[in-house]
Formats: structure tokens, C-alpha cells, sequence
């Protein structure tokens, strides 16, 4: 007897959605499910080169697609791995994924276009319900009885019924019955043209019992007809051709079917290798970033092959973590069938590979950069940001990877971006470091004190506006024999404050530190400054106020680093001070402090204290 069960509250609002909303690509349906048959066949595969058992069901690898007019459904049947009750219920009936709730949103959010996100989000299956107003699955484990099959259905209105019944043979079937809306579906054209469209690159063969007419004895047609298996895919191996045979409408086809990506690639890295390690490889650089690219249980790393057995989906070893946003396929003719990721770790032919695609990879994005400066700007505001973790973590290439990092600066417009080499190209004849400021936006940072005195001299100085670029580029300390200077830390040692300045406010300097006691590292006066009156300097190697918040929200231990009081000796208050007691030089001392720290974005231990003596200093004034 069939048991009755209510939907997850996710899959229920996931199918509102995709039963309410208008599509304008329906067709996507029979990719997804295509592509889940697919997957399936994979997994049986996998698991029979350590279980024989598997094989039980035979390994004439297929998936069967097939329709019926006048009953109004379409069927989908392989012979893959199979499903158990549980497993059913685990997959069809809830949804264990950690961007669900932003898959939802999304979809509720892209009106027409949100259907191409489904499969992205791996949930695939449901989009039969986009085309179906009723769907049932039968499936059979491999290994398992026929009689311990499954029956799945469900007419997607907040519950599903399943049962256990009889199947013959293993794997899965799914029956589509489709809305009236949508019967233009049901002809061998229609499903032949959608399989060529999207699935052509599927590894098994589709077969279809299509009619034909009977070919007579002179060769040609008769009358008569017969109904004949035809395969509808080509199931070419993109990344086993040679690159000349391949069409970029092929490659952008096959990264649309392994993504389910709505938009073509940025970028395409097709190659092979040959001589110690032999591998070949298609790769994709995606235009835009993953929706689950910061998630920290996210797999990442291209599909891996041998010897056209898929024996990993996600290949990590074979990439470093700032490539993670490349997808694709590798496949090799070296390594053992059995590997695992145990071995994987030992296997020598791992690091050889690595070194290739990671190598092949930045060429391919450092050529976009040169030759495509439009699209590598789409790219880097999309995926920058994780690139440049490289020069942390890869000291190797650090330099390289530096190279393609973009900025706006004091010299560009907003908007506009420069790099590291057009910087350079830009020095004074006796600047000798790259100067850079860290925070939160352009415009705060345009308008940053700590900017003053370099203005003056038309010094250019990047902005870095990425939360990571405080620990990144404290890594790279040079680029091209230039070294990196964060404005925000030491003496920028751009112009002396000269010595009688200096020896007329000994006796300041002195009552302030004196005043200020243990808030401070050190007061000194200085040229960064030319019109706000103070400002708080990092010592070298220590954390700014930046890194300071990010290690904060990281949950990070913070390092107590007392900071360096800086006063602008030309500014009217600190000459007013010269000529105050000792009391009056504590209280603004310590107003003077408070200014620096909210200057550096910091946060005042006692603001209303600030707030008040600001106002008597106002009131003192009118």
C-alpha cells in the first residue's frame, strides 16, 4: 500500500515556483533529467570497480527515452545505479543542499530566466514539473531484488505517495505526464532536436524507438515501415579531440551541459600533454562566480577521467584553491582506475598535473587580460577577489598572479582600473615604492587624510577595496624590485618635517605623549599630513585598523598593537597648543586621539564623552 508524505517546506515553495512562474526555455527539463541519468550510469560504474555485484544487471550502459501521443507522457529510463525507499525519499522528497534557500530566491527573484539556474543548484529533477502536472519514478537499486523496486509520484501540490513494487531491470524510470500547454512535446523531432541542443555531449548513448521506412532490396525506400533504435546523441569526448576539431559552439555547449550555466564561458583551455605525464584537459574559466563559491563545504576541481571511467566529480588535487572557479575535465591514461583521494595524495603524477593546468589556466586568464581588456574586467570584478588569494598561498607564482591584479588609484577615474605595471610606468623618477591604501570603498578612501601629503606631491596611490587585500598583499612586500608601502603604516619618508619645525614642538610633543600614556606608541610629527590636523600609523608588520575588523569577523585572536600618534605641524590648532597649560594640552590631546581613531574607522571607547566635549568646545566658540 502506498504511503503518503509531505513535501520538505523548501521543495514545496521550490515547486510553487516552478509550476507558477513563466519559462522562457521549457526544454531545459529534459537536460536535467538527462543529465541525472547520466550521473547515475557514472556512479554505477564507480562502484562496480569495487563491487562486481554491481555489474549484475549487465553494463550495456544506455539511456532510453521514449513518448506516448495519445497517453500525454514522455518516459526516461536508464539503467544506472538505482534507487533504494531511502534514498528516494532523500532525494526527491527534501532537498540537503546548503544554498537552497538562495536557489529559491534567486529563482524567485530572475522571473523568466530563473530556470536556468535549476540544475545549478542541483535540483534538476523538479524541473519535470515545469512541462508535467504528474510524475512518477520506479527504481531499482543495483544489487537489490526486483522485487524490492520503488514507486515514486506526485502531482508537485504539497505531497508525494510511495510505495514498493516489482521492476524488472535496474536503474530508474521516470514518466512525465504533460500538461496540455505543452503536447507540442510529444514528437520524435521535437525530442530528437532538444537531445542534439543540450545533450549531444552525454557520454552513453539516448536511444529512441523511432519509425522508419523499410529500405527494399534496390537500396531504396519502400512504403512500409518499422520502428528502430536510434541513438541521438554523438557522445564525442570533447576533451579526447584534437582542439582544431572542436567548434567553440561545441566547447560552449559542453560547459553549458557540465554547468548548467546560462551564459558561455569567459574563457576556454583546451590542451594535452604528453611525455612523463600524459593528460588531456578542457577547462572553463565561467564568466560570472558560482553562487556557492564562498561556501566552505563547496567541492571544487574539474570532472576526472581515466580511461573514459569518471572516477571523480570534483577533482581538488588538481588545482589550487584560488583556481576553484574552473570547471571542466581531465582525463588521464596514467593513473590506476582504483585511485582515491588516499592515493591521489601519493600518486606522483598529481603534482605534474597540477603544475600544467594551473600553469595553462593563469596563461589563459593573463591572455584575456592583454587581448580582451573588457571581458578580463567582467571576469576580475566577478572572480578577483578569489584570484588574488594565490599571492598569498602561492609563493611560486605570487608575482604573476600580482600581475593581473586590477585597481582604481588616485589616477584613474572611478570606474577605471590600472595595474601594477601601468603604476610603475607612471613613477616620479625618485619614488621607489608602490604606495596603497586599504578600506572599505573609493570614495572613503579618496578623501583619506593619510592621503595628503602623497597628494601634494602627485604621488599615485592604489586603492585596495577588497576585505582580503589587507592579508594578500602584506605577502607580496615587492613587485618588480619595487617595494609594496601601505599608507596607513610606518614613516612614508616622502618629505621631512624640517628640524626647527621640529624643535619648537618638542615641548608639545612631550605634555601629549605624557597625557595619552599607554593608548599610544609613540607622538611625532609629521608631513603626511598637509590640512586635517592628526591621524594614528601602524608600525610596519603590525595590523592596521583593517585587518584588525577582518580578523575580528573572522573570529580571529586580534594582536594588541598600540598605534603611533601623528600631528600636522602646520595645522592652526597644534600652533594654538604651543601657548596652552598643561591641562588644556591633556583635554585635546585626548580629543585630538578620538578624531584619529574615527579617521581610521575605529570605534571610540567613550563617545558620548567625545560628543560632549565637542559640544562645550562649540558652545565656547559662538
Amino acid at each position: 500500500m502506498a504511503e503518503r508524505r509531505e513535501f520538505q517546506t523548501e521543495v514545496s515553495q521550490l515547486l510553487d515556483i516552478v509550476i507558477h512562474s513563466l519559462y522562457s526555455n521549457k526544454e531545459i527539463f529534459l537536460r536535467e533529467l538527462i543529465s541525472n541519468a547520466s550521473d547515475a550510469i557514472d556512479k554505477a560504474k564507480y562502484e562496480g570497480l569495487t563491487n562486481p555485484a554491481i555489474y549484475d544487471g549487465g553494463t550495456d550502459w544506455k539511456i532510453k527515452l521514449s513518448f506516448n501521443a495519445e497517453a500525454q507522457t514522455i518516459t526516461i529510463a536508464d539503467n544506472g545505479i538505482g534507487m533504494n525507499h531511502d534514498e528516494i525519499v532523500k532525494s526527491l522528497g527534501t532537498i540537503a543542499h546548503s544554498g537552497t534557500k538562495e536557489f529559491i530566491k534567486q529563482l524567485a527573484e530572475q522571473g523568466k530566466e530563473s530556470a536556468n539556474l535549476i540544475g545549478q543548484f542541483g535540483v534538476g529533477f523538479y524541473s519535470a514539473f515545469m512541462v508535467a502536472d504528474h510524475v512518477s519514478v520506479v527504481s531499482r537499486k543495483r544489487g537489490e531484488a526486483a522485487d524490492k523496486a520503488v514507486r515514486w509520484e506526485s502531482d508537485a501540490k504539497s505531497s508525494y505517495s510511495i510505495e514498493n513494487t516489482t521492476k524488472d531491470t535496474v536503474g530508474t524510470e521516470i514518466t512525465m505526464h504533460v500538461r496540455d500547454e505543452d503536447k507540442n512535446l510529444l514528437n520524435d523531432w521535437t525530442l530528437k532536436r532538444i537531445v542534439g541542443t543540450y545533450s549531444d555531449y552525454i557520454e552513453y548513448p539516448i536511444a529512441m524507438d523511432v519509425e522508419k521506412p523499410i529500405i527494399g532490396e534496390d537500396g531504396k525506400e519502400t512504403d512500409q515501415t518499422e520502428v528502430a533504435e536510434e541513438t541521438l546523441n554523438s557522445q564525442k569526448a570533447l576533451w579526447l579531440k584534437d582542439k582544431a576539431e572542436v567548434t567553440d559552439e561545441e566547447r560552449n555547449q559542453f560547459y553549458r551541459h557540465i554547468t548548467h550555466d546560462f551564459a558561455d564561458p569567459a574563457k576556454v583551455v583546451q590542451f594535452k600533454v604528453e611525455g612523463t605525464s600524459e593528460f588531456s584537459a578542457l577547462l572553463f574559466i565561467p564568466s560570472h562566480a558560482p553562487f556557492d563559491l564562498f561556501h566552505k563545504d563547496t567541492s571544487f576541481g574539474p570532472m576526472l577521467y581515466v580511461k573514459r571511467v569518471q572516477i571523480m566529480e570534483h577533482c581538488e588535487e588538481l588545482l589550487p584553491q584560488y583556481l576553484r572557479f574552473v570547471v571542466g575535465v581531465v582525463e588521464s591514461s596514467d593513473l590506476p582506475l582504483n585511485i582515491s583521494r588516499e592515493i591521489l595524495q601519493n600518486n606522483r603524477q598529481i603534482p605534474l598535473m597540477q603544475k600544467n593546468i594551473t600553469r595553462k589556466v593563469l596563461e589563459a586568464i593573463s591572455k584575456m587580460q592583454q587581448e580582451e581588456p573588457e571581458q578580463y574586467k567582467k571576469f576580475y570584478a566577478e572572480l578577483g577577489k578569489v584570484l588574488k588569494e594565490g599571492i598569498y598561498y602561492d609563493h611560486e607564482r605570487k608575482e604573476a598572479i600580482a600581475k593581473l591584479a586590477l585597481f582604481e588609484s588616485t589616477a584613474t577615474k572611478a570606474g577605471e582600473y590600472t595595474t601594477f605595471d601601468e603604476y610603475i610606468s607612471r613613477m616620479k623618477g625618485e619614488q621607489n615604492d608602490i604606495y596603497y591604501i586599504t578600506g572599505g570603498t573609493r570614495r572613503e578612501l579618496e578623501n583619506s587624510p593619510y592621503l595628503e601629503g602623497l597628494k601634494a606631491k602627485e604621488i599615485e596611490v592604489l586603492f585596495m577595496t577588497d576585505e582580503v587585500d589587507d592579508i594578500v598583499f602584506s605577502q607580496l612586500n615587492k613587485y618588480a624590485d619595487k617595494s609594496l608601502k601601505s599608507v596607513l603604516k610606518g614613516d612614508l619618508d616622502v618629505e621631512k618635517v624640517a628640524e626647527s619645525t621640529a624643535k619648537s614642538y618638542e615641548e608639545l610633543i612631550k605634555g601629549i605623549k605624557e597625557s595619552l600614556g599607554e593608548r599610544v606608541a609613540d607622538v611625532r610629527l609629521t608631513a603626511r599630513l598637509k590640512g586635517s590636523p592628526v591621524c594614528l600609523v601602524t608600525s610596519e608588520g603590525a595590523p592596521d585598523a583593517n585587518m584588525e575588523r577582518l580578523l575580528k569577523a573572522m573570529g580571529q585572536p586580534v594582536p594588541t598593537a598600540k598605534r603611533t600618534l601623528e600631528l600636522n605641524p602646520d595645522h592652526a590648532l597644534l600652533k594654538a597648543m604651543q601657548n596652552a597649560n598643561k591641562d588644556k594640552v591633556a583635554e585635546y590631546a585626548a580629543i585630538l586621539y578620538d578624531q584619529a581613531v574615527l579617521l581610521e574607522g575605529g570605534k571610540l571607547d567613550n563617545a558620548a564623552a567625545f560628543v560632549n566635549k565637542m559640544a562645550e568646545l562649540m558652545a565656547d566658540r559662538i
